[in-house]
């Protein structure tokens, strides 16, 4: 089963979407198998991270910033804006996609883990995820 999810982000930050994918991983009718979530744009990331304190997600968010700043001299794609080049740089450093083994028609994820969307632009945008849920 491969189907498109579509996110609404509304600026820099990190979206959980592991109900939609557990949701998903439920209605294919999957007991064990392998589901792969791949983001259609590169200035977005998909990660796995911990779920349960707010501050993991803010603490990466903001060390991520400081690790690639913008306005720096050596970016020449910079007319869609100081926060694009920056955007591609840390869909590069994180990842675009990820496969998570399904036990028992759910992802096989631990209890403090959470698949997120990253959004790496200060607009909201639309972005596509692709997942393929496959035995």
């Amino acid at each position: 089963m491969t189907i498109s999810l579509s996110i609404t982000t509304r600026g820099q930050g990190l979206y959980n979407i592991t109900r939609e994918l557990n949701k998903l991983v439920s209605e294919a009718n999957v007991k064990d198998g392998l589901c792969t979530v791949f983001v259609q744009h590169t200035s977005a990331s998909i990660i796995i991270q911990e779920n349960a304190d707010p501050a993991v997600q803010d603490d990466l968010h903001n060390w991520l910033n400081r690790l690639v700043a913008e306005n720096d001299a050596l970016y020449t794609h910079t007319d869609e804006g100081p926060d694009d080049m920056p955007a591609h740089i840390k869909s590069v450093l994180t990842a675009t996609s990820i496969g998570i083994p399904v036990m028992d028609q759910r992802l096989a994820l631990g209890i403090w883990q959470g698949v997120y969307l990253w959004e790496h632009r200060y607009h909201s945008h639309q972005r596509q995820v692709v997942v393929h849920i496959s035995h």
